[in-house]
C-alpha cells in the first residue's frame, strides 16, 4: 500500500456478513466495485460456497447501504477454461461452453445475474492470466516468485535454470500486467458495449518460456540453463536464513521470506506442460485496445523492485 494515495484501507471478514457491516455500514456512496478477492479451497465445492460467500457479503451490505452504486468489475481468471486442470481449447473464448459445475467463477457470475435484475447497477467480468505486479503476501504473484528465485541463484553463483519440464519450458503461455488489468477494470465501467460482458483481458502477446527466459535472465546479468524439473517448493524451503543474509548485505526492506513470495503457485505454472492462451479479440471489438511488450513488463517490474530495495541490485 506505498504507492496508494487518496486510498483508505479497511479490514473486514468477507466471509462474516455481521462484520462486513460493521466495517462498511458507514459508507452510503460507493458507486464501483472492482472484486477480486479469493479463498482457496481443497475441493470444487468447498471453493465454490465460500467464493461466492465472499461476494454475496460484499455486495448485499453495499447495496443495502448505498444507493449510489452504478457498477461491479468482476475478477476471474484461466479457471474459468479449465486452465487448472488439464490441456483446454486454445485460444479460449469467451463464448466457449461451461465446463461440468462446481466452479466459483461460475457460481459467482450467476449470482451477480440475478442479483442485477432490475437494478440500476451494472457488472463486467474481467478474465485475466498470471496478473502480473507488486504485491507481498499475494500468493498468486509469478514475478516475485521469478524475482527471488533469481537473485538468490544469482547469490549461489548459480545460472538461472527454468524449474520446470521441457514441455513447459516450449508450451505458449501469457500473462496480465496489472497496469493493464487496471485500465481494462476503468474502462468496463464506463463503457455501455461492456455491461453484463465477459472479456478475456491479457498484455496481448503470447511467448514461450523458451525465450523469455534468456531474456529475464539478462535483465538480472545471469547466464542461463538447461531446464530441470525441480519443484521450488521444495529445493527453495531452506533458504530463508540466507534470503535474511541477503536482506542485510544489500540493505532490502526487511519483508520475512515466506510473505515475499509463494513457491507453490510458481511450481503450478511452471508445471503447466500445455499452450495456455486466450483471444482478447472481443475486448478489442468492444473498445478496449491497451496492451504492453511481455518482455518489457518484466524488465521493467525487476527494476522497480530493485528501486524498492525488494530484490538485490544487479
Amino acid at each position: 500500500m506505498e504507492d496508494a494515495h487518496n486510498v483508505i484501507p479497511l479490514n473486514v471478514d468477507l466471509l462474516s456478513e455481521a462484520d462486513t457491516q460493521r466495517a462498511l455500514s458507514h459508507l452510503h456512496d460507493v458507486t464501483h466495485i472492482v472484486f477480486g478477492a479469493y479463498i482457496e479451497k481443497s475441493s470444487p465445492v468447498e471453493r465454490s460456497l465460500v467464493n461466492v460467500t465472499l461476494l454475496r457479503n460484499l455486495l448485499s451490505v453495499v447495496e443495502k447501504n448505498s444507493p449510489t452504486l452504478e457498477h461491479v468489475t468482476l475478477y476471474q481468471g484461466g479457471k474459468a477454461y479449465g486452465s487448472d486442470l488439464g490441456p483446454f481449447k486454445t485460444p479460449a473464448r469467451e463464448d466457449d461452453p461451461r465446463l461440468m459445475s462446481p466452479n466459483f467463477y461460475y457460481d459467482q457470475e450467476d449470482f451477480l445475474k440475478t442479483q442485477q435484475r432490475g437494478k440500476n447497477w451494472h457488472y463486467t467480468v474481467l478474465r485475466p492470466e498470471a496478473v502480473m505486479g507488486y504485491g507481498i503476501g499475494n500468493p498468486m504473484n509469478l514475478t516475485m516468485v521469478i524475482g527471488v528465485y533469481a537473485a538468490i541463484s544469482k547469490e549461489l553463483g548459480l545460472p538461472l535454470r527454468f524449474p520446470g519440464p521441457e514441455a513447459a519450458y516450449r508450451a505458449l503461455y501469457q500473462v496480465t500486467s496489472t497496469d493493464i488489468l487496471a485500465k481494462a477494470a476503468s474502462w468496463a465501467d464506463k463503457t455501455e458495449s461492456a455491461r453484463e460482458q465477459i472479456f478475456n483481458i491479457t498484455n496481448g502477446d503470447y511467448f514461450r518460456w523458451q525465450f523469455m527466459w534468456p531474456k529475464i535472465a539478462k535483465s538480472f546479468q545471469m547466464e542461463v540453463a538447461e531446464p530441470v524439473p525441480m519443484p521450488l517448493g521444495v529445493y527453495m524451503a531452506d533458504k530463508a536464513p540466507l534470503w535474511a543474509e541477503m536482506t542485510k548485505k544489500y540493505g532490502l526492506n526487511p519483508i520475512p521470506y515466506e510473505q515475499v513470495v509463494n513457491w507453490a503457485f510458481g511450481d503450478f505454472i511452471f508445471n503447466a506442460a500445455y499452450d495456455n492462451i486466450s483471444s482478447t479479440i472481443k475486448a478489442r471489438q468492444h473498445g478496449f485496445h491497451d496492451c504492453i511488450d511481455t518482455e518489457n513488463m518484466f524488465v521493467d517490474f525487476f527494476a522497480s523492485m530493485r528501486e524498492r530495495r525488494i530484490l538485490p541490485p544487479i
